[in-house]
């Protein structure tokens, strides 16, 4: 089950993780996750690199070793690389040293500190284990770009019918994600761009 915007009283109950950035400036933070994807990656940078946007991209650590010039191209163009697992595990259906030892195994390719459980999906002992290591981040909207029940135009609204300056938005730089995210994303980040949003990467936090 995935929330389209996170209710405030699961951010309540888990404070010790990231949900959204202070409202301070008219900011948003747009990151993606599951890759990096061969042909769709690439197409992602070219979007952002139109509209000056910066993102953060939460990598499965498999791929980063598969992938080692599409994470160049990434870091290159000056947005963030996140840790998002090595087999992309679930820690409902792991135990906590399994877990953690995924996590840490992705942290050593990401070369990265932050870090968003797969799915979502992570549990209150887990997060105890491993919040002394990591920053973890989650996220405030979820556009649902991965599901394939879902239209353009849903995608779409999903976001722009949520957003808040602060917002944390997830989209999924995959094969499945793709028919949505690349409509959607240049759409968004124009319209957004226009009502004065910025889009920045989640460095610093």
């Amino acid at each position: 089950m995935f929330w389209v915007k996170i209710p405030d009283w699961i951010q309540y109950l888990f404070p010790q993780l990231v949900w959204k950035l202070p409202e301070t400036e008219r900011t948003i933070y747009i990151t993606f996750d599951d890759g990096p994807t061969p042909g769709i990656t690439p197409l992602v940078l070219d979007f952002l690199f139109q509209y000056n946007a910066k993102a953060t991209f939460f990598c499965t650590g498999w791929k980063v070793v598969k992938h080692p010039t599409l994470i160049n191209s990434i870091r290159l163009a000056g947005h963030v690389i996140g840790n998002h697992g090595y087999n992309h595990t679930s820690g409902f259906c792991s135990k906590t040293r399994e877990y953690s030892a995924d996590v840490l195994k992705g942290a050593l390719v990401t070369q990265s500190n932050l870090f968003r459980p797969p799915f979502g999906r992570i549990m209150p002992w887990q997060i105890k284990h491993l919040k002394s290591k990591f920053t973890i981040v989650l996220w405030s909207i979820m556009s649902m770009d991965f599901s394939s029940k879902i239209s353009i135009e849903k995608c779409y609204k999903n976001v722009v019918d949520n957003v808040f300056p602060g917002a944390i938005i997830v989209f999924h730089d995959t094969d499945q994600a793709s028919a949505r995210l690349l409509k959607v994303l240049p759409q968004l980040l124009s319209f957004l761009q226009s009502c004065g949003y910025e889009f920045k990467a989640l460095d610093n936090i």
